[in-house]
């Protein structure tokens, strides 16, 4: 066994959103979770992450020459961004998990296979995008 529950097995936007406002509940924190407050620390986030890679060039995928302690520090800050995130689309009021689906399903529309495929370029029939 590795010590993971099975809540921790399946993680969802769901438990996460939970997660959080327990959290925030417990601290008696939800006062100074307005909206802006939660995006301006998402943003300090997203500033932190971004220190990670600023000096590294380009990065192969998987990260072959990562230490594992590198990996650990990219994993907390990533979480970070996730969890401010989460706790944002909350106090929004906007499931996430919905509207990242209806985004994919946007996004296959606006970006089809025929035209965008093996192309980094936007491309879509629509000039100007």
């Amino acid at each position: 066994m590795t010590g993971i529950s099975k809540e921790e097995e399946s993680v969802t936007l769901e438990l996460l959103r939970k997660k959080m406002e327990d959290f925030a509940k417990e601290r008696d924190w939800e006062k100074f979770h307005s909206p802006r407050n939660l995006l301006l620390a998402l943003v300090g986030e997203v500033g932190e992450l971004s220190e990670i890679f600023q000096w590294k060039g380009e990065v192969p995928k998987g990260l072959p020459d990562w230490n594992e302690k590198e990996k650990l520090h990219l994993g907390e800050e990533l979480s970070d961004v996730l969890l401010y995130l989460v706790r944002l689309s909350d106090i929004c009021g906007i499931d996430l998990g919905k509207a990242a689906l209806r985004k994919v399903e946007l996004n296959a529309i606006k970006y089809p296979v025929n035209l965008c495929k093996s192309s980094s370029n936007k491309c879509n029939d629509e000039a100007g995008n």
